[in-house]
């Protein structure tokens, strides 16, 4: 933060009114309708200069009316949530590299597990929070999805209340049962060549009044609307397909609909998106009934046998799957095949699930995985896990810490989920080469156990998408205590950012040593508590937040491999090392160790010259690797050598390691950059570019104000959260595939001479007052605009200007709805910044219930309101409230509740000679009653 010291930062966030978003705040990682369900922490909104910002972007659910309904132009945040990364190749396999070549790559992975930070909306590319969970295992994962729900847009921050964060079970607000992914996780996925799969998710609990019923209407043509707009949103917001979650019960689903149901997830299918099922659904009673296996009451999912057309892409199997229920879908597979001429298998078409959030580390994790084998310790079929976010989610309940404990959102704590998330993925002994579980604990330090789960890494062969001519990596995990650029601090805010990933080694750690095995982590600053297993100096990055760190005793060769690859080396390739070695001179030397397709058996070492020399800083040295022209590299790494005796303290940092030749050059500067929206009052901003749609040329772009990092991702917009300047120039750079950034596009912007002070204020009499100040060296006219976003309920959006002479610092707008849409204010004058604010407008209607509601004999049927403003419906009979049971069985209240009533409380027998019903929204307004019977 070279602009600004930090107490004025902090004074200037005090100065400003938050709230907290409009899309909040939280689901429970407990989901009831799984028969064994992922346990964890429950959510934290992070508080303080963390908070969410004032306009930040958060994702939120929706409903099936919410998608019937959606546009992009009517979604909060929708164009700030997009991802734009597409899905990366990953390179043949080859078992030769592999950690274990005897394992299969056929076999595959789901991780159906968090991407949202410790509140369900946190984790987009703007949190300036260190503590955040980044996933850093892709290399696993074939399919990465998402399964708890976010709370639907508009729901107000205040229902987060305390009761809501200590009980899961009392959080009175809507869940969607749609969630779409975070964009920066499906940024990180598709970098790495994980698809990235929205969750569809229906439960007696957790969806309230929400059921399939809702989603699978058709309309006058037989189509599915609502099949339609998910196919949309998926091609809009960058994703790849649908985890499909059917656990209701209470009434089950109708046997009825099951043949809609199946042309419905068909109709995904087709589109061309991906679609796993899980198996939750009996197709011959509607019941929500865990098979564990293939068989014919629910193989219409997998395939419809009237049309032999696949409906599904994949099955998540229940976690009691074990060797019966394999030997059970292996022969069901192939009579299915030999009738009908398909090809199904358990590693395409089957994902045995393991309770990854529930059961962890302990005896009954590696037994359930154990029953999944072949006699020689081979999986029989792919794996899925649900919840293997534990690793940081569940770190308070693992250290028996009760409310109000968040050691998962302290700084100091993070350094635990490192080490367990590399246990689960790596195994007991941190070396994806080494799974063997241990006789004794050693783990109990991060309150983990080593005598039980062998790692992922035992059974899953490594991927890779390192392929091509070029490459580069900084080591960065995509958050930080600091954001370094060329090896110094650019901006000293903490940071959490999915979207500026890198890719990470393929191996995490594995090491070749007749000696002393280094420690290795990566290394986030002085800042960083790293706890006593890595109890070294550290010194921080070169570019991003983090680098890679080597400490202990060098008293052997050391082979670190760090990357399974097929790069090309051409006659000019080059390999730049940056390193920073800390201490004293001495004649150890690293080396490029690389591995040749060719003759895989061979470590050819390439010495990085004056290695073993102290530096001053980070140094770049160029290695020579024309002498290999033509040849493949299959996998590379490190490799450290002591010299002519051993080095009892060894310190090496590497920083970036970046494969290129001298054909490539550097992306051309970025076009149309212009600054949206400037929110001086909170110190935002908003900015547009043109996106460079060819990812081959631009991977990214990074933004700078005055030079000071501010985020980056490859996007056409991004939010700034907090402007380290009030003037200056904005720059914005984009970066080639070998890390190289173009020259700057700029903008200048100045906050000292533009309108401040600015205030709306919406009034029940359908007036806008807006009012400001502007320095006396400003003369002549302003314009002042108003615009309606994301509306409500409003038929058209709103878009007016008004010219105000000089000397006057106020405008009234007339006509202007009082249905609490959201508005932004704009003053600008021809060559100031123009400076906004946003807010929502008074709120003085509720919309009367307008649903098609339907009587069968003295049976009501109530249609959930699709409205996106109500909170309550009251049904009143002869008078009287009627009350309404609610989920997680809390008690009968006397009213519908959105998100808390349960779904079969919207059809019900009533005898009463007058039935009304009466919505209630938001901001406590209340509908005129609409006569549902009698006069």
């Amino acid at each position: 933060m070279s602009t600004r010291t930090r107490s004025k930062k902090e004074a200037r966030r005090k100065s400003s009114v938050r709230k907290a978003a409009s899309a909040v705040l939280a689901a429970s990682l407990i989901a009831a309708g799984l028969p064994l369900q992922a346990s964890a922490g429950d959510t934290w909104p992070f508080t303080g200069d963390s908070a969410q910002g004032q306009n930040q972007p958060s994702v939120h659910g929706y409903t099936s009316g919410h998608i019937l309904d959606w546009t992009p132009e009517r979604d909060p945040d929708a164009e700030l949530l997009r991802s734009r990364v597409p899905l990366q190749p990953r390179i043949s396999p080859f078992a030769a590299t592999q950690a274990d070549p005897s394992l299969s790559p056929d076999v595959h992975m789901a991780n159906v597990a968090g991407d949202y930070g410790n509140a369900f909306i946190e984790n987009a590319p703007y949190t300036n929070k260190f503590a955040q969970y980044h996933f850093n295992f892709w290399q696993y994962t074939d399919y990465y999805s998402y399964w708890h729900g976010t709370a639907t847009a508009y729901t107000p921050p205040e229902y987060y209340d305390e009761l809501a964060q200590k009980d899961w079970q009392q959080k009175w607000f809507e869940f969607g049962m749609l969630n779409i992914p975070n964009p920066t996780y499906t940024d990180a996925a598709h970098k790495n060549g994980v698809v990235s799969l929205a969750g569809i998710f229906f439960s007696n609990n957790d969806r309230g009044q929400q059921t399939y019923k809702q989603m699978i209407v058709k309309d006058e043509n037989g189509n599915f609307p609502v099949a339609d707009k998910l196919i949309e949103m998926a091609k809009y917001f960058g994703y790849d397909g649908y985890f499909v979650n059917q656990e209701e019960i209470g009434p089950n689903v109708a046997l009825a609909d099951i043949p809609d149901y199946q042309e419905f997830v068909k109709t995904l299918k087709q589109a061309g998106l991906y679609i796993q099922w899980y198996d939750s659904l009996n197709t011959d009673t509607g019941s929500n009934t865990f098979a564990r296996t293939f068989r014919a009451n629910n193989m219409k999912f997998l395939h419809d046998a009237e049309d032999n057309k696949q409906v599904s892409d994949s099955f998540f199997f229940d976690y009691g799957m074990g060797k019966t229920q394999l030997d059970n879908a292996e022969k069901f597979l192939a009579d299915r095949n030999a009738k009908y001429g398909t090809a199904y298998n358990l590693f395409d078409h089957g994902y045995a699930g393991l309770e990854a959030g529930r059961d962890r580390f302990k005896n009954v994790q590696g037994t359930a995985l154990t029953a999944k084998l072949d006699a020689e310790g081979k999986l029989r079929a792919s794996l899925a896990t649900l919840g293997a976010d534990f690793v940081h989610a569940g770190l308070d309940e693992d250290m028996n810490q009760g409310w109000p404990s968040r050691k998962r959102n302290e700084n100091d704590f993070q350094w635990m989920t490192d080490v367990r998330e590399r246990l689960w993925w790596s195994g007991p002994n941190l070396d994806p080469a080494n799974t063997a579980v241990s006789a004794q604990n050693t783990a109990a330090d991060v309150y983990a156990d080593t005598r039980y789960w062998p790692g992922v890494a035992s059974v899953i062969a490594e991927r890779s998408v390192v392929g091509g001519d070029t490459f580069y990596t900084n080591f960065n995990t995509g958050h930080g205590l600091d954001y370094y650029v060329d090896g110094k601090v650019s901006s000293d805010d903490e940071w959490s950012n999915m979207s500026l990933q890198d890719l990470l080694p393929s191996w995490q750690w594995w090491q070749e040593s007749a000696g002393s095995k280094l420690d290795v982590a990566f290394d986030y600053g002085r800042q960083y508590e790293s706890g006593e297993r890595f109890d070294h100096p550290l010194i921080g990055a070169y570019e991003g937040g983090s680098s890679l760190a080597l400490r202990g005793k060098l008293d052997a060769e050391t082979f670190l491999r760090l990357y399974k690859t097929d790069l090309s080396v051409a006659a000019d390739s080059q390999m730049a090392v940056t390193y920073n070695k800390t201490v004293k001179s001495d004649d150890s030397v690293m080396s490029l160790g690389l591995i040749f397709a060719d003759d895989p058996e061979t470590t050819v070492k390439v010495p990085v010259p004056g290695s073993g020399g102290k530096t001053q800083g980070w140094a770049t040295v160029q290695v020579d690797l024309s002498a290999y022209a033509g040849r493949e590299i299959a996998a590379f790494g490190l490799v450290f050598a002591p010299g002519s005796k051993p080095i009892g303290d060894y310190r090496m940092n590497v920083g970036e390691l970046r494969l290129t030749h001298d054909a490539q050059a550097a992306p051309t500067a970025p076009s149309g950059l212009a600054i949206e929206a400037v929110y001086p009052e909170s110190g935002e901003m908003l900015l547009n570019w043109n996106l460079d749609a060819n990812y081959d040329d631009v991977r990214l772009y990074n933004v700078y104000v005055n030079d000071v990092f501010v985020g980056g991702k490859y996007d056409e917009t991004f939010y700034i959260k907090d402007l380290p300047a009030q003037s200056g120039v904005v720059k914005l750079k984009a970066v080639g595939p070998d890390g190289t950034e173009s020259p700057a596009a700029e903008v200048p912007f100045n906050l000292n001479t533009a309108p401040e002070q600015l205030k709306a204020t919406p009034g029940a009499n359908g007036e806008l007052a807006v009012s400001w100040t502007v320095p006396r060296s400003v003369k002549g006219d302003m314009k002042v605009s108003v615009r309606s976003i994301n509306r409500t309920t409003s038929p058209q959006p709103l878009d007016e200007t008004l010219t105000i002479p000089h000397g006057e610092t106020g405008a009234v707008f007339k006509n202007i709805p009082a249905n609490g849409d959201e508005y932004i204010v704009t003053v600008q004058k021809d060559g100031l910044t123009p400076v906004s604010i946003a807010g929502t407008f008074a709120d003085t209607i509720a919309e009367p219930y307008a649903e098609n509601w339907s009587w069968n004999g003295t049976t009501l049927n109530l249609p959930m309101p699709d409205t996106r403003d109500w909170r309550y419906l009251y049904v009143y009979e002869d008078g009287k409230l009627r009350s309404f049971p609610t989920t997680y069985n809390v008690g009968e209240r006397d009213r519908i509740i959105r998100g808390r009533t349960t779904k079969a409380s919207l059809s019900f027998a009533s005898t009463a000679s007058k039935v009304e019903a009466v919505l209630e929204d938001y901001s406590g307004n209340k509908s005129e009653p609409v006569v549902l019977k009698g006069e």
